[in-house]
């Protein structure tokens, strides 16, 4: 993929506090997207104690969800660990691995918020925005909002509320095990992020091009053995 850097990488919150809320007012919350063929899933590790990110991006067929394309990214951590500020430091290395890939993805899956944001600029809008692609927040714990009681059983949903807002679902992926935190991230409805979500988690409780790119950021495993951990 042609990387475009439409703003410089800050060092500092002070810095990176105008560009997030310059970027958060370009975010889409409708659906603006193609037929989808391929999906990618993005993820950041850290090595060195934190001194280097690890960055994957995962490539696959859609709606098979078979493994197409991948690539890896190190690059030297920048920013300081901030909650709210996460994507200042893992999308530079994110980016470089997009970069490598030749497959370009119609819709990437991101292991964080999307709009389930204070400033409502979580990784999958601010990466969104910057490749002015379709994306979808997807995260394992709760930021911030409130939601009534989920069920059990797969597929329920109940929205995440912030502030008398709307800014994501909890979703149960599968029954009876914790649900994820499902949010637009750029030009994607809530509506059809929560379709997609469980259209690429057939069968565990994340979605398929989550657990590949975890893999990979993780370097857990042999990545070459076609056989994502089971999780």
């Amino acid at each position: 993929m042609k990387i475009q850097q439409l703003h410089s990488w800050p060092l500092t919150v002070e810095e990176a506090l105008p560009i997030q809320q310059q970027l958060s007012s370009e975010v889409i919350t409708e659906d603006r997207f193609n037929p989808v063929q391929y999906v990618a899933g993005v993820d950041a590790g850290f090595e060195e104690s934190g001194a280097v990110t690890r960055a994957a991006v995962a490539v696959l067929s859609f709606p098979s969800l078979q493994l197409q394309e991948y690539a890896l990214a190190l690059r030297p951590t920048t920013f300081p660990y901030v909650p709210g500020f996460l994507s200042f430091r893992e999308i530079p290395a994110v980016l470089d691995a997009l970069e490598k890939i030749t497959i370009t993805p119609d819709l990437i899956l991101c292991d964080g918020q999307g709009i389930a944001h204070p400033r409502r600029l979580g990784i999958a809008c601010h990466l969104g925005v910057l490749l002015d692609m379709p994306t979808i927040g997807v995260a394992k714990s709760l930021l911030i909002g409130k939601h009534n009681e989920l069920p059990l059983e797969r597929g329920a949903w109940q929205p995440l509320v912030h502030r008398g807002e709307t800014i994501g679902a909890v979703l149960r992926t599968r029954t009876g095990v914790k649900p994820l935190y499902v949010s637009s991230g750029h030009r994607v409805s809530l509506t059809t992020a929560i379709d997609y979500v469980m259209r690429c988690t057939p069968k565990y409780r994340l979605p398929e091009t989550t657990r590949w790119a975890d893999k990979l950021a993780s370097n857990r495993g042999n990545i070459l053995d076609n056989k994502p951990p089971q999780s």
